[in-house]
Order: C-alpha cells, then structure tokens, then sequence
C-alpha cells in the first residue's frame, strides 16, 4: 500500500479556465445584445408575439444554463461550483440578473485599455436602455414617449447630459432605465475626457523638447590658427630662454610689453624653444607675467593651456 501523498490534479482546472477563456466574452456579448430582452417581462409585448417572446427567453435560459452545467462539469463539482457562483445560477432562472454579465463586458474593456470597444459597449447600453424605456412608456398613461424614434432621441439627450425635457419618462422601470442611462452617459463622458487630457500631457514633453535652442558649437580652430599660436609660444620662449638658467626669478624680454600687457611664460627657463614647447604641453599651462606701470609686480597667476585652440584663464 503506497501511503506516498499524490500532488493535486491540475487538469481540471486548466480546462476550465481555457473553456471560460473561450465562451466568457461571447456570452457576456450575449447578455449585452439581448438586455431589453430579458429585463422586460413578457406580459410588456404586444398579444400576437407574446409566445415568440417566451420561448426565446426559454431559449436563451437554456444557453446560460448549459454553460454553467459545461463549467461545473469541468470544475470536477457541479454542486459546488454552481453553488459558490450565484450570479451565473441566477441568471439562468432570472434573465434581468443578466445586466450584471453586461457591466463586466464593460468593465473589462475598460481595464484593458480598448477605448474603442468600451464606447461602443456603452452605446449599445444606451441603445437598450432607449429600448426598454420604449417597451416600458408606450402604453401608459401620460406618457410622452411613444415611438421608438421618441425613444432613442430621448435617450441621445440624456446620455450627452444635455436634458431638453421634451421627452420624460414617467414609469417606475422607465425611469430607472433612465437613471443607468445618465450614469453610463458621465462615466462615458469622464473616460473620454481623461483620454484627451492623457494625450496632451504626454505631448507637452516632447512639444518642450522640440522648443528649446540647441546649444552653440564651439568654434572650430583651423591647424593654422593652431599653428601660429603654437608659434607665438615658441617666440616667447624663446624670449624667456635668453635669462640666467641659476636666476630663479624669469627675466624680462628686449621688449617689455606696455604697462597693463601679459608675458606669457613656462615655470622655468628652458635652453630650447622645442624643449618648452614640450614643457608646455606636458604641464598644460602657462604662467603669466604682469607688466604694470611701475614694472613687473609678480608671475604668481597660471593660465590653463588648451591645445584644442584655446586659452581659459
């Protein structure tokens, strides 16, 4: 006796949910098209298509009732599964239950995202509900809708929330039609303008990105603008190379620029104008001699070198 525990049967319940994958949506559909159908009773038709209306609405509980059957059957537990789902038990005996399937048809395009298919399943809400108003108001007393035509303008008013008043209904069940009506109408109303304002916030990035001035390119240096200042180093290098290699401090050139000028020159004196031009390149400065009324003051400023083309100080 093997008294090894066995892992549960997964199969039925992957079968099951593949079935309800495949026939849930039709059926809710279902339910949506045939809504008036079902939430007004029989005895609301005219004499002659009385019996017509019967045994369609038989027809249409035995469709929903073998559907339930199939998902117990595949649950493993039929009691059970058509015990701890009420709304589908419900609806096959109670066909104005199926209002509910309805709402969720619409909620799921809602939550997935189809704005197309949640609006076109608002409007034929909307169509029905204009429908049984009509069934509803046609024969009582007082009633100002009495046409189909009547109906459906009454209902284009009130789901755009506009409310002429020229048509009202005036029967208990007309007037909670009416009320889903005017729900569906703001809720519809909501979900489009939530959608146009999302569009716009996201355009508005890449509307600012668009707006905003690219930054300026650096100059370029052409190799003979590079070439003469590389020249002009080397001049005063070379100016620089005629001083004392044991004088520590730099002496001035021949040719002491005006009082205000700069004279540009390496930390030390070098022998060599190639040799500083080296320095120059390897220590990526220069120092700076200032050249005041009164005669040199100091060289304890340092401009960085940039052999790009440019000067930064």
């Amino acid at each position: 006796m093997n008294d090894t525990a066995q892992p549960p049967d997964t199969s039925a319940g992957s079968r099951l949910a593949a079935y309800q994958g495949r026939t849930q949506s039709a059926l809710d559909l279902l339910a949506l098209v045939t809504l008036w159908f079902a939430v007004v009773p029989p005895w609301y038709y005219d004499q002659d298509i009385r019996s017509i209306v019967w045994a369609l609405r038989i027809a249409l509980s035995a469709v929903y009732g073998i559907d339930l059957a199939i998902r117990g059957v595949l649950a493993g537990r039929p009691v059970h599964y058509a015990l701890t789902n009420p709304v589908a038990l419900v609806s096959v005996f109670v066909p104005p239950v199926r209002v509910i399937l309805s709402l969720r048809l619409a909620r799921d395009m809602f939550r997935r995202g189809h704005l197309a298919r949640f609006l076109l399943a608002a409007a034929v809400l909307v169509l029905n509900g204009a429908i049984i108003v009509y069934l509803f108001e046609r024969h009582a007393p007082h009633a100002s809708i009495r046409t189909l035509g009547e109906a459906l303008w009454w209902a284009l008013v009130t789901v755009t929330t506009v409310g002429y008043g020229d048509f009202t209904p005036v029967t208990v069940p007309g007037r909670i039609t009416a009320g889903f009506i005017m729900a569906t109408g703001l809720l519809s109303l909501a979900v489009v303008t939530a959608q146009v304002a999302s569009s716009f916030v996201a355009q508005a990035p890449s509307r600012a990105r668009g707006r905003q001035p690219t930054e300026a390119a650096p100059p370029e240096v052409t190799l003979a603008e590079l070439n003469r200042r590389l020249a002009r180093i080397e001049e005063l290098l070379a100016v620089a190379a005629t001083g004392s290699r044991e004088e520590p401090e730099l002496e001035l050139p021949a040719s002491v620029p005006p009082p205000g000028g700069l004279v540009m020159t390496t930390a030390a004196p070098t022998t060599a104008p190639a040799q500083g031009i080296e320095e120059i390149r390897d220590a990526g400065h220069v120092d700076v001699l200032i050249v005041g009324a009164g005669g040199p003051r100091r060289r304890d400023a340092r401009l960085p070198l940039s052999l790009g083309g440019h000067l930064r100080g």
